[in-house]
């Protein structure tokens, strides 16, 4: 885009330009510079301690992280814990809910027995660490056998990675009888609600505070971390991309689950089919 302004007409002013693609001058000057190396490494931090115990707030996190070398403020942890759509799990006040609450759902999966694959599908979003910077990690499991049916990195929390993800695996999968999420923005959306809608997809939705509402894909997030992430930190997006691919296909092709009687969730995934 900076190429173009540079070659336009010498009739044709900056102003007018910016005003066309509907930008601020101040905006097409600004170049975002990204997380500081100090800042990237206290997000890890985060992560890993909020992975182990995600009751952990923003004001205690700020004290492990001071009492581990960082030195840090509420305001900056608040910051990076909101980058990182990083929401601690406890029990909240029922205080009116900001945002579309229209379009929160009711959780359906209470008392459920999950009998058969594309039953219910779960799906969530998570940060993922590099040695110098991170991403996000969109993806949805298959709460019946464990199976990986699709997934998605980008360097936004765009709803519209969340929409492409659903649409990319029904393409591919199938529809579901239901999908649930959290009451993320990027879920309590008329767009999010109108998809599902048009598939004939029940919504479901964490309940506030409900820690165990999302636990398949919670547990995905545990275990490739653990298992790779943090272990093979990538150098670069797409270094991950591929780490995250070959990981996925090891996950649903040959790692046993232990959720499932030990199988593998690409048999049981297509076998229940």
């Amino acid at each position: 885009m900076r190429q173009l302004v540079k070659q336009r007409p010498k009739s044709i002013s900056l102003n007018r330009i910016c005003k066309r693609l509907q930008l601020t001058r101040s905006t097409f000057y600004y170049k975002s510079t990204g997380e500081s190396d100090l800042n990237i490494k206290i997000m890890e931090f985060i992560d890993k301690q909020y992975l182990a115990h995600p009751t952990t707030g923003v004001v205690m996190m700020t004290s492990m992280l001071n009492h581990n070398g960082f030195q840090v403020n509420v305001k900056r942890v608040r910051r990076l814990m909101r980058k990182m759509n990083l929401m601690p799990i406890y029990p909240q006040k029922c205080l009116s809910t900001k945002g579309e609450t229209n379009y929160v759902k009711p959780y359906l999966l209470r008392g459920m027995n999950y009998t058969h694959s594309n039953q219910v599908w779960s799906t969530d979003i998570s940060y993922i660490p590099m040695r110098h910077g991170f991403m996000y990690l969109y993806a949805v499991i298959d709460v019946y056998s464990r199976y990986i049916v699709g997934w998605k990195l980008s360097n936004t929390l765009h709803a519209s990675n969340c929409i492409d993800l659903i649409q990319d695996c029904v393409d591919k999968q199938g529809k579901p009888e239901i999908i649930n999420s959290d009451q993320g923005v990027q879920y309590t959306s008329c767009a999010w609600t109108n998809l599902l809608s048009s598939y004939g997809i029940k919504i479901s939705m964490d309940g506030r505070g409900r820690c165990k509402d999302n636990i398949w894909i919670e547990r995905f997030w545990r275990t490739i971390k653990q298992e790779q992430i943090y272990i093979n930190p990538a150098d670069d997006g797409k270094e991950l991309y591929d780490e995250i691919k070959e990981y996925i296909m090891y996950y649903n092709t040959q790692r046993p689950h232990q959720g499932i009687a030990k199988s593998l969730p690409c048999f049981l995934y297509k076998k229940a089919a």
